[in-house]
């Protein structure tokens, strides 16, 4: 019986090659809204660090901005809303009804929905990069608990159905069917039916789907974006700057290997170099140090000497341009400490120095309002706060860089997982997105 169960198994999984094939090799690429979901309060989203943190302090991203997208799953279709998060592998969609949910995926009421017992070779061998070993519950199904380190979790049964993306159904696609669980973003949780798990793993979404590439770009003038599985290729998209994928193959107790892990060497505020030496920026013998780019958070953080450095040439290249907000004990988010206050009858904001993220073989800059970030409902007397969107991230507790999505405003995101490295050029996102024919 084991030996047919393992046939079954091999079968299975040489037909969902072959779709994966078919699908990315066939298909054109496929275009979609993506969406800056933008919320009146923070939200407290909790993100994954378990692997990349020593220190058991709450890690708290407070969003203001989630990035979501709108597909279809199940048979017949149902419609869902998922928040794109290239800092996680598994997709997750609630299928309990809770009294604050607006949107769950019905299981029950879908004819391809197929549970995945704890025997399988899914659940015993391809679940190995996910944070918690899973288990066998009392039904012998692959049970799955994440834990994030501000101790909400999501917790749920490892399940198979087919997502519609666009015009085309993909293969049958490993996800978790969440029942349970603790989250401290309820109000985030009412707006979206889930996760959708990007990055290098064996259950992401886009690595089972089958697409090699994919590529987004965020608007900063509304909540218009684009999400393109495959490959982009335009004639009014400038050529792209690549920076390699670090690859760690020795694994290190905090080295995420699964994330979109790039080589951050230096930074450049206008034309002068922070003066730091190489070796800050790069990930030490426990793999503390990485950088990784991070669709699943708002801001950019950086270690605690690097973050230092960059706030104090800042200062120095704006003094006389901005007016610092002097209040020591006033901290933004956690982590960004560096303020300003601007009149809010102000067109436009002044001339700022660029930023530029000088990666490996290619440079990021950042500019203009994505250096800034108004803070919704601080005032002082008639003017508005205004926090540098860079922060500490010793601050969080996190041993890590992140590179969040307000620095990707309007920058061209391509993630080539077939040649291991991502690429980025400048471009107005609203549009490309008229380009690409979205209802923008």
């Amino acid at each position: 019986m084991a030996f047919l169960q393992l046939l079954v198994q091999l079968y299975i999984s040489f037909i969902l090659l072959q779709s994966k094939h078919c699908l990315s090799s066939n298909q054109p690429p496929i275009v979609l809204a993506l969406r800056t979901q933008k919320h009146r309060t923070p939200i407290s989203t909790p993100r994954l660090f378990s692997t990349t943190s020593k220190t058991t302090d709450k890690l708290l991203f407070h969003h203001n901005v989630t990035l979501t997208v709108s597909l279809k799953a199940g048979t017949p279709l149902q419609d869902i809303t998922m928040v794109l998060d290239t800092g996680s592998e598994l997709s997750w969609l609630h299928c309990k009804k809770e009294p604050n949910l607006n949107s769950i995926f019905n299981p029950l009421a879908s004819k391809t929905y197929t549970k995945i017992p704890c025997s399988s070779p899914t659940c015993e061998t391809r679940t190995r990069d996910l944070p918690l070993p899973v288990s066998c519950d009392p039904a012998k199904l692959c049970h799955f608990i994440i834990s994030y380190a501000d101790a909400s979790s999501v917790e749920g049964n490892l399940a198979s159905e087919t997502f519609r993306v666009g015009s085309v159904t993909g293969p049958a696609t490993v996800f978790g069917c969440m029942d349970s669980g603790f989250s401290s973003n309820s109000e985030e949780d009412a707006k979206t039916t889930g996760l959708m798990g990007m990055n290098r793993g064996s259950l992401s979404f886009v690595n089972q789907m089958g697409f090699r590439k994919f590529s987004y770009c965020i608007s900063d003038r509304d909540s218009s974006g684009v999400l393109l599985l495959g490959e982009a290729s335009f004639s009014w998209l400038k050529p792209l700057n690549y920076t390699p994928l670090v690859e760690m193959s020795t694994p290190l107790p905090y080295f995420d290997r699964v994330a979109y892990s790039v080589q951050l060497e230096g930074i450049k505020v206008s034309d002068k170099v922070l003066s730091l030496p190489k070796s800050v920026f790069e990930p030490d013998h426990t793999g503390a140090g990485q950088t990784m780019v991070d669709s699943g958070t708002q801001f950019t953080f950086l270690l605690g000497p690097v973050y230092s450095a960059l706030k104090q040439e800042f200062l120095l290249q704006t003094k006389g341009v901005l007016r610092v907000l002097n209040e020591p004990h006033y901290v933004f988010q956690g982590a960004m400490d560096l303020c300003y206050l601007i009149e809010p009858t102000r067109a436009a904001l002044p001339n700022l120095p660029v930023v530029n993220l000088m990666f490996r073989g290619a440079e990021m800059s950042v500019s203009g309002e994505r250096l800034l970030y108004r803070v919704p409902g601080e005032v002082r007397g008639k003017d508005s706060v205004w926090c540098f969107t860079f922060g500490n991230s010793d601050s969080l507790g996190i041993e890590s860089f992140v590179i969040g999505h307000h620095q990707q405003q309007n920058v061209w995101m391509e993630y080539d997982l077939e040649k291991s490295r991502i690429g980025f050029a400048e471009v107005r996102c609203d549009l490309a997105g008229q380009r690409l024919g979205l209802d923008v």
